[in-house]
Formats: structure tokens, sequence, C-alpha cells
């Protein structure tokens, strides 16, 4: 369907040619307009319109009608001579291509004939060229297959050449030809046949076995009477096959020649062409050595071709030169100074030998002379290996289980000032007197001063050992390092006391109470805030061993005290020596014996000049070996035995007192080049063992202090029996633990640190009993009692602190806060009255006011007496003046 065109839009314009027009009328008629009217005068319309183009025409014509007549006639002159040109072509075609007659029949067959003529030739050309070459490849095989039967293997190798020549440039129809093919198998037979029995030849003329090596100057061929000279027979031999047969050469004379000569005792013989082995003691393998390479130079290195003559020699420099540096010379490093000159001169002829041979007849580089260099560092490669082999039995002798080395005791002389020292026993009365006497067992306040405990300062020189130490094993005492069945032997305690007649004219000990003491004295009290001990001289004995009088070592030590007058306070009291033992490992004694022995090593290998002058001192690097062996020890112990220094008691401080003897054994030795580096360790071993000892108290401490925080819980509410029970159980626990520590510690620590030790484990437990009680806001009557009833369990500790029964407990040097402990207990069930007496007196000294008051407040109700005795309470402590 026809889409209406808009009228708006513009029309086209009509055609101008006349069809058009009317096909235009023809689509614009309807049915209705369309007749035969119309159609008239459309077909009038194209008969007009015909009639008006060929007038036009006519009219055109006649305008110019020369020029078109002669156009006409051009017109028809070109159609006649198409004509004829048409027949003349075709007459043409007719004489070419006849069959018969025609000239490209003709020429064809004559072209035909001669390319025949000629491929005819050419066959016979090439034919010719290929059986003469055929023939030629014939005539050179047999006299290949002759030369080959007949032995002439160098002619026979020349032979070939020629045939791979021959089979190499064959002509090209012969080139996949079969008979071609069958000539080149029968020469690869023939060529492989010469290569067997030049190789054959080969393994005769020249044999490497680990017994013998023989080079022979000729070889007969097998199967034939033909002589191979040595020289004929390398030359005859492929590049590739030779290279081969001199790869497996060198390697069999490094392997049996080389490396085994200077691996094993070998002795060398040459007859005219053969070297033997035989096993000897002879030790000089530098010289046999230089046998093998001289009979090589003589009888092999000549005879090579020329390709190899320098190429084979050099190839051996390197694995000569490595092989003598890996299996005679580093191997042969001296273990000690002793063995030294004879390995220099094994190094001396090693370097003439490098030059006469590696150098001069294998012709290697002259700048790359490894042995020369090897040998100029000769005194650094001896201190490394020796420093490793050091290093190496000292990590054994560390790793090694302690069980395997003995323990040994060190004695050690303390040297203080003689001072009257008193100690005053904790007061256990609970009847106090009446009258004007204390009723705690206290006398005036000049009693209090003279009972007040006096620390013996140790010697500004320290703790120094001797230079002479006395080392015997100790048969006598268990491995573990536990106490014996009397600890008193572990100290000499329980040595006899010398005869009133040996006490000195003013005694070290001046008793103000006119006793003498029946053992030795109490040990000095120690500073509270640190845990090191003054440095002493040792001397190292064995446990239990007596002098000749039946005496223990340190019985001559003891004195009986007796009373003398008070000294002039500018006079200097006498000088007092106390003797001490503590327990150190023998693998520390057999640790420190390895330093020294390599100090002394050093020492002598820096002085011997033995060794050619170096860029380093000689002797250095061995040197700092031994300060090394410290730190190896430093590193490695605590880290091996880690399970055992966690787990055991008495492991950590065995440790610290092996650093600190250790340390103290190194002082005396002269370390010479490296005295900075030992000090150094010296330190670091002080370090070690005092922390060592430092934290495994602290360890202790808060192991009892959470027993005690975890099973008291503040001791509150003991007025429960299920809460006083756990309150006890915790205590009990504390008490065995550190009575167990004591136990383990007794012997292996001295005196004066093993008594700080378990002081400073005491006064954590009484610490923290002290802290917790003090901080109840109330405490009733029932709980009160419980409570000192708890505090008491805690008093058998004292006997810890207790030489022997005559002597007084000295736990208050030790353990500060024992006397507000014990008194803690009284206050605890003690009246107003008791409290105030006390306090008046002095007696209370060790508590801070805020405690007393907080203890009076938690124990009494609030009445005016509490008031009043907390307000005296609040002025203060009364000082000494006070009446």
């Amino acid at each position: 369907m026809a889409f209406p065109i808009p009228s708006h839009l513009p029309r086209r314009a009509p055609p101008q040619d006349v069809s058009s027009s009317i096909l235009n009328k023809i689509d614009a008629a309807t049915n209705e307009s369309l007749n035969a009217a119309l159609a008239s005068s459309w077909i009038q319309e194209l008969n007009d319109t015909i009639y008006v183009t060929k007038k036009r025409i006519h009219e055109r014509i006649h305008e110019d009608l020369p020029q078109f007549e002669q156009q006409l006639e051009s017109a028809k002159s070109v159609q006649t001579r198409l004509q004829s040109l048409t027949s003349e072509v075709d007459g043409l075609s007719d004489k070419l291509s006849r069959p018969e007659t025609g000239l490209i029949p003709t020429l064809i067959n004559t072209l035909t004939e001669h390319a025949t003529l000629t491929q005819e030739n050419t066959d016979a050309n090439v034919l010719h060229d290929c059986l003469s070459h055929l023939l030629r490849c014939r005539t050179k095989l047999e006299s290949l297959d002759s030369l080959v039967n007949a032995g002439k293997l160098p002619d026979a190798v020349a032979a070939c050449k020629e045939m791979e020549v021959l089979l190499t440039d064959v002509p090209p129809p012969l080139v996949h030809s079969d008979v071609l093919v069958d000539l080149k198998n029968k020469f690869c037979y023939a060529k492989a046949r010469t290569e067997d029995q030049l190789s054959e030849a080969y393994t005769r003329i020249i044999f490497v076995s680990p017994d013998s090596f023989i080079v022979r100057p000729s070889v007969q061929v097998r199967q034939a009477e033909t002589i191979l000279e040595l020289p004929d027979l390398l030359s005859s031999l492929s590049e590739q096959s030779l290279a081969n047969h001199l790869n497996i050469l060198r390697r069999d004379l490094m392997t049996n020649y080389v490396d085994r000569i200077l691996q094993e005792d070998i002795s060398i013989t040459i007859s005219s062409n053969e070297i033997s082995c035989v096993h000897s003691s002879r030790k000089n393998k530098i010289d046999s050595l230089s046998n093998v390479f001289s009979f090589l130079s003589t009888h092999l290195f000549p005879s090579l071709p020329q390709s190899q003559r320098v190429q084979f020699p050099r190839s051996l420099c390197k694995p000569l030169s490595l092989s003598v540096l890996n299996n005679l010379l580093m191997p042969s490093l001296p273990s000690s100074f002793r063995k030294l000159p004879p390995f220099l001169d094994l190094v001396r002829h090693a370097v003439e030998f490098e030059e006469k041979f590696i150098i001069g007849i294998l012709g290697g580089d002259q700048h790359d002379n490894s042995i020369h260099n090897w040998a100029d560092g000769v005194a650094g490669h001896y201190e490394r290996q020796r420093r490793l082999q050091i290093l190496d039995a000292a990590r054994t002798l560390i790793v090694s289980p302690r069980n395997k080395h003995e323990v040994l005791t060190v004695e050690v002389e303390l040297q203080t000032e003689s001072r009257q020292a008193t100690v005053v026993p904790v007061q256990a009365d609970d009847n106090p007197p009446a009258g004007d006497e204390d009723a705690w067992g206290f006398d005036n306040r000049k009693g209090e001063a003279e009972g007040e405990v006096e620390e013996l300062e140790s010697n500004g020189n320290g703790w120094e050992f001797d230079d002479e130490i006395d080392v015997e094993s100790d048969e006598g005492k268990p491995e573990n390092g536990d106490q014996e069945d009397d600890p008193g032997d572990a100290w000499g305690w329980n040595d006899e006391d010398q005869s009133s007649e040996d006490v000195p004219e003013e005694t070290a000990w001046d008793d103000p109470w006119g006793d003498i003491p029946a053992d030795d004295p109490a040990p000095p009290a120690p500073s509270l805030t640190s845990h090191e001990a003054a440095d002493t001289s040792a001397k190292t004995v064995n446990r239990g061993k007596t002098s000749v009088n039946g005496n223990s070592p340190t019985s001559s030590q003891k004195t009986a005290a007796r009373n003398v007058p008070n000294k002039p306070p500018e006079k200097r009291p006498p000088k007092l020596t106390l003797t001490e033992t503590y327990l150190v490992s023998g693998q520390v004694m057999e640790i420190l014996k390895i330093v020294e022995n390599v100090l002394n090593e050093g020492v002598e290998l820096a002085a011997s000049n033995i060794f050619p002058p170096s860029k380093s001192p000689i002797g250095n690097l061995l040197l700092q070996t031994a300060p090394s062996v410290v730190d190896l020890y430093k590193a490695l112990y605590p880290v091996v035995f880690s399970g055992e220094l966690k787990t055991t008691l008495d492991a950590p401080v065995r440790f610290s007192n092996d650093c600190l003897y250790l340390k103290q054994e190194l002082e005396r030795i002269d370390a010479g080049a490296v005295k900075d580096r030992m000090q150094e360790s010296q330190h670091r071993l002080e370090i070690l063992g005092n922390s060592w000892l430092d934290d495994t108290i602290e360890h202790h401490r808060q192991s009892v202090d959470e027993i005690i925080r975890d099973g008291a819980v503040g001791f509150t509410f003991t007025g429960d029996q299920d809460r006083y029970d756990e309150c006890e159980a915790a205590l009990n626990k504390v008490l065995q633990d550190t009575k167990r520590l004591a136990q383990r510690w007794k012997g292996i620590l001295t005196k004066s640190k093993y008594y700080m030790a378990i002081g400073s484990v005491t006064e954590a437990v009484l610490s923290r009993v002290l802290e917790d009680i003090l901080a109840l806001p109330d405490i009733p009557e029932v709980e009160s009692r419980r409570l000192a009833e708890l505090c008491r369990i805690l008093h058998a500790l004292e006997g810890l602190f207790f030489e022997n029964s005559e002597q007084p407990s000295f736990v208050v040097a030790y353990a500060p806060s024992w006397l507000k402990y014990s008194y803690l207990s009284e206050l605890l069930e003690a009246s107003m009255a008791d409290i105030t007496y006390l306090f008046e007196e002095g007696a209370l000294v060790d508590f801070e006011v805020d405690e007393l008051v907080r203890v009076v407040r938690a124990l009494f109700a609030d009445t005016s007496l509490r008031t009043i005795t907390i307000n005296k309470l609040l002025q203060g402590h009364p000082s000494r003046s006070d009446p």
C-alpha cells in the first residue's frame, strides 16, 4: 500500500522527456478519467514527438552534408579493409597450423628429436660418472680392508679419511641409491674395526691399575705382525676417542697415583716403562708424586699429539693442586705445637713440587699457584683448625651430662674485721615477769642497744683466688648434690673445737656475754639489697677431707672466744679469717684447664717464630679462642640444660657457682693480648652467675607468694573452720617448700649466700603474711586467735638460721621482718594495755604508725580507750631520749 505523500513536502519536478511525461500522465489517470479519448491523445502526442525528432535529425544532416558524406565513406572503407584482413589472417593461420606441412608442427617435431638425443647423451655421462665414482669407492674400500687386515692402522686411518671424502662428495644420482648405502655400511664396519683395534692397542700400550702403571713405547697389533709406536698410535686415534681415553687416563691417574698416594702409605717403584705401587711406611709422599710425574714427562707427554701435548698436562694442574691441599696438607695440619716443624717441612716440599712440576712441567699458570698461596697463610690455617678443634672439644664437654663430671668443693677464705657482735634471740616467753622488768624479756634501752645485731664487714680486698689451687675429686659426695646424712659436715660445722691453749690473746669473736662459742661463728650478715658476695681466694678440696690431725680443713680457722675488754674506737680491730665452702662442677674445672692451655699455646706459638712473617699477628687467632670457649659455655649450657635448670632446685645455683668460680679463676690468668676480651667475658660471667642466683631466688619468692596468695586468700574469714584449714595448709606448704629448698641449697652455696638466699625467701613469706593480715579491716576475737596460731606455724623457719643449739638464731640479720612478724602474732592476742606498753618501750619500732593504728582498729571495738590509744600512736614512736 502506497504511503500518501504529505502535501507540504516539495514535489519532484516534472520530467523533460516525452516518455516520462506520458508515463506520469498515465500514472495520474484514475479509473474514472481514463477513456479512449485520453489514450488517443497520449498516442498522438508520441507520434508528434517522433516526427519532431526525425525532422531535427534530417535538419542536422543537411546543415553539414559534405562532412556527413565523408564520414559515411570512411566507415564503408574501414568495413572493406576489415573483411580483407580477416581473410589474410585465416590464410596465415592455415599455413602455420596445418598438421602435416605447417610451420609449428614441423618445428615441434624437430625440437622433440633434439631433446631426446640430448637426454640420451646426459644419461650416458651421468652413468659414466656414477660408475667411475663407484669404482673408486670400491677400490679404496678394498684397500682399506687390506690395510686393516694387515694391521697397518695409521695407513688405515688415512684411508678412512679419503674414503669419507669419497662417500661425502658423491654424484647426486647416487645419494639415495642402494649401492651407496651398501658401500657406507661396509665403510662403517671397516672404520669401526680400525677404531676397535686402535683402542685395543691403546689399552695394551698404556695400562693403568691400582698396582701398576705401564707406558710401553710400542705394541704389536693383534692378529698381525705390524708394530705400532706410541706416538703413531695416539696420532691415529680420532679426536673424540683420544679425548675420551685421556679423560679416563686423567681420572685413573688422579685416583690411583695422586689421591691414593697422598691418602695412603704407598711406596713407588719405577722401572724402564712401569710404575709399581706397594704398601709401606714411607712418609715422603711428595717425593712419590714427583717420581710419578717425572715418569709421565719422560714416557707419555712427548708422545701426545700436537693438539693434546699442551692441553692434557695443563688439565692436570688444578686437580693436582687441589688434591695436594685437600688430601695432604689440610689433613696433616697438626693438633699440637710440637708437631709443627715436620709439618712445615712438608709444606716447603709441597711448594717446591708446585714450582717444579705443576708450573714447570705441566705448564700451569704462574699466577695461580694455590699451594704457594696456601703455604703463605699456613699460620692462619693452623690457628683456625686449632680453634675449631678446641671449640668442638669444649662443646662436647659442655653438652655432656653433668653426672659424668666430679663435683668439687671450693674453700673460700673471707677476710673480715672483728667486732663485738651479738644476736638477739626472739623472745618466746608468754609470761612476762612482774615488777620493773620488761614484760617481753627486754632490759632497758641500754640493753636493747647491746642486743642489736652487728654485721661483719668484709675487707676491701674482696674475694680473691690464691695463685695455687688444690683440686681433688669429691668421691664422698653424691653426684646430685643432695645433702649427706649430717648437713653440718658439708661446711665443717661438726669439727672439734680447738683446745683452750690455742686461743689467741685477742680473739676474732669478742662475746659480750663471756660465753665461748661451741662452733663456728655466725656468718656475716650480707647487704640485703644485693646477692653478690665479696670476692674471696678459694681452694678446691674434697668434701669431707680431713687433715693429718683428724680435723677438717676448716678447723684451723676456728677460734674459741673469751671475754676481752672493749678496745678504744681508734684502735683497728684484728682481722678475722672465716672459711666458707661451696660446690662447683668438675666440668667448669676442665673448661678452665682448656682456657689455660689455649692461652699457653697461643703465647708459645707467638714467641716461637716458627712461621714466616704475615700481615696478621701470629697466635692472635688462637688467643682469641680462649674467651670464645668461655662465651661458648655461657651461650650453650643454659640452652642444653634448660629443662634441668627449670625443674631441679639445685641446678640453677650450681650453674651460678660455676659461672662465678670460672670468673674468679680467670682473673688470676694473664690473658695477654686478649685481656680486654677476657675481662669482658669475666664481667659477663659475673653478671650471668649473679643474675641466675637472683632470678632463682626471685622465682622461689614469687612461688611462696603465690601459694600464700592463692591458698590463704588474704587470711579472711579464718573463723570458719574450712577457711582456717585452707590457710593452715598454705602456710604448711610454704614451710615445707622452704625447708626443702634450704636442704637442697645447703652445702652448694657459701654460708653467706645460703643464708642470704634462704633469708630472702623467708622475707618474702613473712612480708606477704604481714601485708595480708595488716590489711584486714576487722579482726574478731576468734579470728585473732586463729591468725596468731597461723603465724606461729612459720616460727619453725627460725630453725633454718641455727648452726647449733648453743648459738642464738641470726634470722633477723637475713630476714629483717622477723621481729615485726614475731610481734604480730603477739599483738593479735595482746590487750590494749600490752600494746600501749610495748609501743612506749619502743618494742614496736618495726611497725609503721598507720599499721599499728589499723591493727588497733581491727582488733578492738570503737571505745574511748581505743581512741586514746590511737591518738597516742599517732604521735609517733618514742625517741631514745624520752624518759
